[in-house]
């Protein structure tokens, strides 16, 4: 059982993520609950059995049906099993129907029969009431309610009602048919009563999505970050109830250190309840069996037999195969669901694990891993010979890629080593192995509690360099810059490597902080610093202090850089693969981005995997390639909120809003904007903030809200007398937005004394891609004929190709200024280009503009679509649906949007179909199939 797992609130936000979806990930169990509701009319089954796993949700499918059973004004009667009652003949059928005893209208043997099963005890003289007189009354007396007012009954937990009970229900449930009754049944998938068993449809509750379970847990009011979270999304396996128990028993404080390695999640008495409630009743060797397979971590078979010889582990075994909790098949002994491990583990004393993990050491004697995680696991205090054994482990994890498995150990071992010094290096190298995985919290965990171990100043001065890079990755730039460029100062002569390491980590905090405080110190600090040993350092390093000035020089030392990186240098590809982005070069960069995630995935390095996608993701959506760039962004997502990297996670939720936008769907885009920056301080982050706005400017400019989309693209920048870009870098690519705006919002003067001050902060050597926004910009606030000189720099350079999107904006502006001169012929070039780019990238919103200011300068517009073919993905998605029958609360609950954003689409949706009424979609749709 469990309830009340709706989703309220969310921190972070998914790029597909539900702005209300009621109950998360259950949209196809909705939908047939919709229908079995609308069968109370007969024209459908009526009888439907949810089956699933304890804490599947089960219950609170159940409750959602009586609310809307409720709203449609059908009389509800529910009835929940009860261990505790399974032995008392009726009970459930009796507290199911109580609200319609003692059945006064009913003839008066079949009231009589009702008094005799739930009233007036039998006198010693009266025969025994038969089934089948109990029977009919019953379903005399639910025809008698029926037919003053629709009856649903809810039966939960129906494998604790009494065999009694049960029988009537079956009874009853064949028996339905032309009565205004629906039945809807709730049990456990192994346990459903026979008679209910085969007869009725069924719906089998499953484990939750990984993205409706990512949705659930951050839901909680103490959402697990990190490694935490990626352990109980694993432990829980979908399950409901688990998702929001684990982080409960969590945040009480409760772990401990699991056989495998990783911290044991503790379960609440509410899991215990349910994964291990047969335990106790089980025979000792049973238990103890199934101690062995709990503490085994793998289910050979064979294992256990070599850990227990006395035992035989098969029959022993055969209690728990038959109550459902293990099945043995091909030699494995599987358990129902990886709580029940968690369930039998911690059921057992410390004394009993111990012993179970000594036995299954011994069994392991020719597996040198397996053997010190569970001597590990059996140590009572600090044992060197233990500790060597699972620091050898970790380095033959780390060989094989396993950096998290490597960091597990490494952490262990650190804690049973005795000597200060070297318990400091391993908790060092565990450190780095957990950066490495990609889990920057325990990478601070970690980290932090090396200096409290040893006064050795390399060692405390590279914990430093790792907790800076955790904090970063954590948006938390000024500590991590703290910390960074303190360690920088302190090595840059005695430990030069070291200094360049830390120098390198901090770039990428000063480049997303943005602050020129931040700038002038990595410029300071650098210099102090012998970069000959680092090209790649100093090419990134002097790219992110000033990107826009030196141009030539800064290219020179990529270039020079990438001729002696080597390719299996995962921290120089690193730095040079932002370098080029940084530096316009996005072509390169997208190509570089490319190898160097192919290195990493050959490492097994999840720890810059997410940073490398979400730049890859923003190289991408630059270079056009938006399909692309938004799988990327999701892969980096869903990394980044599994590792508890936030500075990834809010970027790539921006980058899809921007997405959204960019395609038409301005209201998902602001919505999903704003989400994801809830509760989060962008002013200690102004790259983030930049692209935020930028987010939802372009969301305001295509719901044609112009004065808003100006004033959320002018807070890209200062409003000093000389106005200055917020983020030094991201700031100055919003200035052909903001004028576009500007013209629209009747801001021109204003937004001119941005840009040109923006042209006088600026060198010549500007990128070309830097160099053709400003003469966009230009061209559009221009009140001369000098704007036709603009456009035309802006388009001169064929380098402009690489970015088609802003390519394509200023070829359309271009049209739209030469058309309004009368210059219809010399336009249509121009738009006709702009449309093709506009109608590849999906860009609808300037695809439509684009096609009506072509029919205005006289030129045909072919259609390229039907009627159905003119809607967007998502909208055709919506249509289709809402066609099948569907409501517009259970489209949210599919597609995850808010019911209101699905109004919205259908809103736009009728027109385009040239429809007036839903009941049309089916037909349009099929009229106008997609191409």
């Amino acid at each position: 059982m469990v309830t009340g797992w709706r989703r309220t609130t969310v921190v972070h936000i998914g790029p597909d993520y539900p702005a209300d979806p009621g109950i998360l990930g259950r949209a196809a169990e909705l939908s047939r609950l919709e229908g079995l509701l609308g069968s109370v009319d007969g024209t459908g089954p009526q009888v439907l059995v949810l089956v699933g796993e304890p804490g599947a949700g089960k219950s609170t499918l159940v409750d959602w049906t009586a609310e809307q059973g409720r709203a449609r004004g059908l009389r509800t009667l529910r009835v929940r099993g009860s261990e505790g009652e399974a032995g008392l003949g009726l009970s459930g059928v009796h507290q199911l129907l109580h609200p319609l005893l003692p059945g006064d209208a009913l003839p008066a043997p079949q009231r009589a029969a009702l008094d005799r099963a739930f009233g007036v005890p039998a006198t010693p003289h009266e025969a025994a009431l038969d089934q089948m007189s109990l029977c009919i009354s019953v379903l005399a007396l639910i025809d008698d309610a029926a037919a003053r007012r629709p009856l649903l009954l809810l039966v939960d937990d129906v494998q604790w009602l009494d065999l009694g009970s049960v029988d009537v229900l079956g009874f009853l449930a064949r028996r339905l048919e032309g009565k205004p009754v629906v039945l809807l049944l709730a049990a456990r998938e192994e346990a459903v009563p026979a008679r209910f068993d085969r007869d009725f449809p069924r719906v089998t509750v499953g484990p939750l999505s990984r993205t409706a379970a990512g949705l659930l847990l951050d839901a909680q009011p103490h959402p697990p970050r990190g490694r935490a979270r990626t352990q109980i999304l694993q432990q829980a396996a979908g399950n409901p109830l688990a998702l929001i128990e684990l982080p409960r028993a969590l945040t009480r404080g409760r772990t401990g250190t699991g056989q495998d390695g990783g911290a044991a999640l503790p379960l609440t008495a509410r899991l215990e309840n349910l994964f291990a409630a047969d335990l106790p009743g089980l025979p000792e060797p049973t238990r103890e069996a199934l101690l062995l397979v709990a503490a085994a971590g793998t289910g050979h078979l064979a294992d256990l037999l070599r850990a227990a010889p006395a035992l035989d582990v098969v029959r022993a075994l055969d209690p728990a195969e038959r109550a459902g909790l293990v099945r043995i098949e091909d030699g494995q002994v599987l358990l129902r669901h990886p709580l029940v491990r968690s369930a039998v583990y911690q059921a057992a004393s410390f004394a009993e694990r111990r012993h179970a993990h000594l036995a299954l050491a011994a069994a392991l004697a020719g597996e040198p891993d397996r053997r010190a995680w569970h001597l590990a696991a059996a140590a009572t205090d600090q044992d060197a010979e233990v500790a060597d054994a699972l620091a050898e482990s970790a380095e033959r994890a780390r060989a094989r890629g396993g950096y998290a498995a490597a960091a597990s150990a490494l952490e262990r071992a650190a804690e049973l080593t005795p000597e200060p010094t070297l318990r400091a290096r391993r908790l060092l190298m565990a450190a780095q192995a957990a950066m490495y995985a990609g889990h920057p919290q325990w990478v601070s965990e970690i980290s932090g509690r090396v200096g409290d171990l040893t006064e050795d100043a390399r060692l405390r001065a590279e914990a430093s360099l790792l907790g800076g890079w955790a904090l970063g990755v954590t948006l938390r730039h000024e500590e991590a810059l703290t910390l960074l460029l303190g360690v920088a100062e302190a090595t840059a002569t005695s430990a030069p490597k070291l200094a360049l390491g830390a120098l390198s980590t901090a770039a990428t905090s000063v480049y997303n902080s943005g602050m020129p405080f931040h700038r002038a110190e990595l410029r300071r600090i650098g210099a102090l610093i012998d970069t000959a040993d680092d090209p790649a350092g100093l090419a990134w390093s002097a790219a992110v202090i000033d990107p826009h000035r030196q141009r030539v020089r800064l290219l020179g030392l990529l270039k020079d850089a990438l001729a002696v990186v080597s390719e299996d240098s995962l921290g120089d590809l690193t730095a040079l693969d932002g370098a080029a982005w940084i530096l316009d070069e996005t072509e390169q960069a997208v190509r570089m981005l490319g190898r160097t995630l192919d290195v990493i995935r050959r490492a097994g390095s999840a720890g810059t995997n997410a940073t490398i996608t979400q730049t890859l993701a923003l190289a991408l959506f630059e270079n056009g390639s938006w399909t692309a760039a938004q799988d990327a962004a999701d892969e980096a997502f869903w990394m980044a909120t599994e590792a508890g990297a936030d500075n990834v996670t809010l970027g790539s939720c921006i980058l899809q809003a921007t997405l959204r936008a960019l395609r038409g769907d301005h209201a998902t885009a602001r919505e999903q904007a704003l989400e994801a920056v809830r509760g989060v301080d962008l002013r200690r982050s102004l790259s983030l903030q930049v692209r935020h706005r930028h987010a939802l400017g372009m969301a305001a400019f295509v719901a044609g809200e112009h004065a808003d989309a100006y004033e959320q693209l002018r807070a890209t920048f200062t409003r000093d007398f000389r106005p200055a870009p917020v983020h030094y870098h991201a700031s100055l690519y919003c200035l052909g937005d903001l004028a576009a705006a500007a013209v629209r919002a009747g801001r021109r003067e204003d937004a001119r004394s941005v840009v040109e001050a923006v042209e006088h902060s600026l060198e010549p050597d500007r990128s070309p891609r830097l160099a053709a926004v400003l003469h966009r910009a230009a061209a559009l606030l221009s009140d001369t004929e000098d704007a036709e000189k603009h456009f035309a720099a802006a388009l001169a350079d064929s380098v402009t190709d690489c970015w088609p999107f802003e390519k394509a904006l200023t070829q359309l502006d271009l049209g739209e200024w030469l058309r309004r001169r009368r210059r219809s012929a010399e336009a249509r070039p121009h738009l006709s280009a702009a449309l093709e780019c506009f109608q590849r990238l999906d860009a609808r919103p300037w695809a439509d503009r684009t096609a009506a200011e072509l029919r205005a300068a006289g030129a045909p517009v072919a259609a390229t679509t039907s009627a159905a073919g003119e809607l967007t993905a998502q909208e055709r998605q919506i249509a289709e649906l809402a066609a099948q029958g569907l409501t517009n609360r259970d489209i949210a609950a599919r597609l995850y949007l808010s019911p209101r954003t699905v109004g919205y689409h259908l809103h736009k949706i009728f027109p385009k179909l040239g429809i007036s009424a839903r009941a049309q979609l089916r037909d349009a749709l099929a009229q106008d199939p997609p191409q």
